[in-house]
């Protein structure tokens, strides 16, 4: 049995194009995500998929029971493949995550989704500290626009200064061609 699992994070429709929190290169990581996907399945490693919900009616995005807070169609998971549901930016908080990667071995995640500033850095450095090794796939995430204190940052600032940031002290971070030539980080 593989020790590695691919972690497929807030894939979900509200941050796509016409959804209520569009982010800058959805389409380009959920391309990549779906890549890897098929790539873990292939080799018979776990694939598990986080969704976001609120757990209030009035949330921005990602509203419960929501078209939004649906996974993306090109990420939909097997029957086989859990899907966690979440109400925090850290996956492992009050969800069944670690319980899931601890029953099948779990020892290196590979990481994926969106956003980049938030769920992805919040579930990588969670990780790392729990004792995980973690790998951050750069080119399967999306960010969007930030602003602070009247200057606009734009997404792909955030998302480099957040993968830079990970790839210091928290995890490996990787492209998917990088990744699918190895076929293991």
């Amino acid at each position: 049995m593989s020790k590695q699992a691919l972690i497929v994070v807030d894939i979900q429709n509200d941050y796509f194009p016409q959804g209520k929190w569009p982010l800058v290169g959805a389409d380009t990581a959920a391309d990549n995500a779906a890549r890897l996907i098929a790539a873990f399945r292939q080799a018979g490693d776990s694939v598990v998929h986080i969704r976001h919900e609120f757990t209030s009616d009035d949330a921005p995005f990602f509203t419960p029971g929501s078209k939004g807070a649906q996974l993306h169609p090109k990420v939909l998971n097997h029957a086989d493949e859990p899907v966690v549901l979440k109400h925090f930016v850290n996956s492992f908080r009050e969800t069944e995550l670690q319980a899931i990667l601890q029953q099948h071995g779990i020892e290196r995640l590979v990481v994926v989704g969106s956003m980049s500033h938030m769920c992805i850095d919040g579930i990588a450095r969670a990780a790392a500290d729990m004792g995980y090794e973690v790998t951050v796939v750069h080119d399967a995430c999306a960010s969007r626009d930030l602003e602070f204190n009247g200057l606009v940052v734009p997404a792909a600032h955030v998302h480099a200064a957040f993968m830079s940031a990970l790839g210091f002290a928290y995890a490996n971070v990787v492209s998917t061609e990088q990744l699918l030539a190895v076929g293991r980080p």
